[in-house]
This record gives structure tokens, sequence and C-alpha cells, in this order.
């Protein structure tokens, strides 16, 4: 029986600190992925989303607020569903990473491909106070596009 490729995007995410922490933990002090910064949480999650997906593509763009750094956008489900990995650092509010997610979700929508933007936010130290409420203020759903925040781990 096929699983909803959301709920399956949704599993990777909530799952994806306990491998971050599996991973540092290695024997004899092995050399392994720190997770420091989205790039780091994007490499994870896309090596995670191969296990649930045939195909996870990439796509570049250069949002406003990277100051011309490019991100990339994993699409999967046929590019139904674009994932847009995040990670909260020290002098990064949670107005930012609002700004944020509407600047993708304007880019998103542009497009006009892709029925789903998943936006992950990777919060490891728990710096955003009150990540449910983050989740349902930027989650939204119009005639085009939906949008759906993650914030884990909680």
């Amino acid at each position: 029986m096929d699983q909803d490729p959301l709920q399956l995007v949704r599993k990777v995410c909530l799952r994806l600190h306990s491998v971050a922490r599996q991973l540092r933990l290695r024997r004899d002090y092995r050399p392994t992925l720190e997770i420091e910064d989205d790039h780091d949480v994007q490499d994870l999650l896309c090596a995670l989303l191969k296990m649930e997906f045939d195909e996870v593509a990439t796509e570049e763009w250069t949002p406003p607020y990277t100051e011309g750094t490019p991100r990339t956008m994993l699409l999967i489900n046929r590019d139904q569903i674009a994932v847009v990995a995040k990670k909260t650092r020290s002098g990064l509010s949670a107005k930012e990473l609002a700004d944020q997610v509407t600047a993708d979700s304007a880019y998103y929508r542009a497009q006009g491909r892709g029925s789903t933007l998943f936006c992950f936010m990777y919060d490891p130290e728990g710096r955003i106070g009150s990540p449910k409420r983050l989740e349902t203020t930027l989650t939204s759903v119009s005639e085009h596009c939906r949008v759906e925040v993650l914030v884990a781990p909680k």
C-alpha cells in the first residue's frame, strides 16, 4: 500500500534529529557530518528522502534574504512537492524565518509547477519559542498551492 508522499516527507523530517544525533555518536571518534547550517540539513534530508522516494531532484534559486547565495529546493513526487530546509541559529529570529518562508512561497507559487511547498525548520537547540504557533501561522492553503511548515525537534 502506497503511503501519502507528504506524510513520508513529514516522517523523514521528524526523524532527522535522531539520525543526526546517531551520526555524532560514531565509534572511535570517526569523522562525521556535523549539522551546522541550512546546507548540512539539506544534504542529510536529501539522503534520507532518497530512501523513501525513487527520485529527488534539486532546483537552485537565489532568494532575496540570502544576499546572493543560491539555495536549493528538493523536488519530489514528480515535482509536486518542493522541500526547503532551514536550520535555526543565533541571531535568526522567528520573524526572519517567517519572512524567509514568505519569500520561498512567493517564488514557488510563481513557478506554477507543484502543489505543495514543505518548509522544514530544523531547530535542534530549541531557539523557536513557540514552534506550534509558528507552524500554524505560516501553514496555508490557497487555490494553487499549499504551504506547510514543520519545526522539529520540539
